[in-house]
């Protein structure tokens, strides 16, 4: 067994591998990253917001796991090996090979417009949107504010979620519409003690 472990260490940490080894590595890291943040999310709508059988709700958990886990890993897979190909082969620039990479695989991977996919964007989205204001405050093409923006920044999507919320539901996704419905409304309905605190009126 030790023979076994010493053989594959040294094939592991051997340098002429390490460029596909990354490779395999940044598919297993996606897999695992994305199994361990969609079970547990999945795990938490499961209980909250769905009412069909356990066997049913499982089913949905270990479903949205797999699609979760299985896009990126694929992403990051694809990713390194367009990047490394763009960056031996054509010698294009770090940035360029970052965007044009993600960029590519990033339409291949997640094209279909399902409810994980557009979790992980719109999360991105959100990202990328202080990413940039950041980057550009760093480039000096926006000025440094001496009072805080957050306070202003939190209050502006406050507000427009529930202003979507109250009169254009329809606009929202579909997981954020049911928490929204768990906070505001369920909360304006009850008809006993057990209603009220342990378990919410059946919609």
């Amino acid at each position: 067994m030790s023979t076994i472990v010493y053989l594959a260490d040294s094939f592991l940490t051997n340098p002429s591998y390490r460029a596909p080894l990354s490779l395999l590595k940044g598919l297993r890291q996606g897999i695992v990253y994305g199994a361990k943040v969609r079970f547990a999310h999945s795990l938490v709508q499961a209980f909250l917001f769905r009412h069909e059988p356990w066997s049913k709700r499982m089913r949905f958990v270990l479903r949205m796991t797999y699609i979760h886990a299985k896009n990126l890993g694929l992403f990051v897979f694809f990713y390194k090996t367009l990047r490394t190909i763009l960056s031996t082969v054509f010698h294009l620039s770090k940035p360029w090979c970052a965007f044009l990479s993600a960029f590519v695989v990033g339409y291949f991977v997640f094209h279909e417009r399902n409810s994980i996919n557009e979790q992980i964007i719109f999360y991105l989205l959100a990202r990328i949107v202080v990413g940039l204001a950041r980057y550009a405050q760093k480039q000096t093409w926006l000025p440094h504010s001496k009072r805080p923006v957050f306070p202003w920044f939190a209050a502006f999507v406050w507000g427009t979620v529930l202003w979507l919320f109250e009169c254009h539901r329809e606009t929202l996704q579909p997981s954020l519409t049911r928490s929204m419905v768990y906070l505001y409304e369920n909360s304006n309905r009850w008809s006993s003690l057990h209603n009220y605190f342990l378990r919410d009126v059946s919609s």
